[in-house]
């Protein structure tokens, strides 16, 4: 069972960063951000079914319940005798990376929650203008989604770039981004690698959704001119909130994304081939494949232990 810790808690998750670090800004945004979250969180599970499986053998591994199940524990512990640290690591790693997911997940519906909670004024075509001095702006999903825009906001742009605002935070809601930003961010709670892709991917949604603004509205400089005096209009000014997953108009995650954005929309849109995202997809799947022959061979070993 080691070799398959050896790939796919150890080997994938960082193979995967690297293959980000190399395609993010070389694929077009919308479907690299698909991938690249849905790649993430591929190699997260598979990380997670060995660590996992590895807590099972580890539990086995002692007498007393090893006796309940008439298992030898003798024969359990031989199969990972040379490394037998890597069992009741997994039981740390276990404990930590179901922790940390209930807290992403926590985040993202305490979030929404505090977001309905906001109240305001409904402005129309799920628009829900919200008093305040703060300049923000950020789409919450659900059934259906709205947009928040904050009275701050409003007052910093003109008629033209609010519009190109809303149609920037609509396709957030349109290309269902929320769910990428969860995927990620659960990857990068269960694997400390992963954490960096869900950085790139909170970029990526961020840049899916300029460049579908700037084709609704026709006009990428209007956009390129939103962002940038949402961005200037924000600085020095208090947050509407401390932390939650919605990824404000006029900030990211990532640092410097919004010269990056705003230099992106500035120059001519350029596409991009698609075939270089499968190789990080294509990783995860064999990670998620190998990891089936793990639970396999654990339960083969109890069969054997038991035998």
């Amino acid at each position: 069972m080691f070799d398959h810790f050896v790939w796919s808690v150890l080997a994938v998750p960082v193979l995967v960063v690297a293959l980000v670090t190399l395609l993010a800004d070389r694929l077009p945004p919308s479907p690299a951000a698909k991938v690249l979250a849905w790649s993430a969180a591929g190699a997260a599970l598979a990380s997670l079914l060995n660590v996992a499986a590895f807590t099972v053998k580890a539990v086995a591994e002692i007498p007393f319940v090893a006796g309940l199940f008439g298992w030898s524990y003798r024969t359990v512990i031989a199969d990972t005798g040379h490394v037998r640290w890597v069992p009741w690591l997994c039981v740390l790693l276990t404990g930590w990376a179901a922790v940390a997911a209930v807290r992403v997940v926590r985040r993202h519906r305490g979030g929404r929650a505090w977001a309905l909670g906001l109240g305001g004024v409904a402005a129309g075509d799920g628009v829900v203008v919200v008093p305040g001095t703060e300049v923000e702006a950020f789409a919450v999903p659900g059934r259906p989604g709205h947009v928040v825009v904050t009275a701050g906001m409003r007052q910093a742009l003109d008629d033209e770039q609010y519009a190109a605002l809303l149609a920037h935070e609509r396709a957030h809601l349109e290309q269902d981004h929320p769910r990428l930003m969860l995927l990620s961010d659960l990857a990068g709670a269960v694997h400390p690698a992963l954490r960096w892709v869900s950085g790139r991917v909170g970029y990526l949604v961020e840049r899916a959704a300029d460049e579908h603004a700037a084709t609704v509205i026709g006009d990428r400089r209007v956009l390129a001119r939103a962002i940038g005096a949402a961005a200037l209009a924000a600085h020095g000014r208090p947050a509407l909130r401390s932390s939650g997953p919605f990824a404000s108009f006029a900030g990211a995650r990532r640092p410097g994304a919004i010269p990056l954005r705003v230099a992106a929309l500035l120059a001519q849109a350029r596409g991009g081939r698609l075939w270089p995202a499968a190789v990080p997809a294509v990783l995860a799947a064999s990670s998620l494949v190998w990891t089936g022959e793990a639970l396999y061979d654990l339960v083969e070993l109890l069969v054997l232990a038991h035998g």
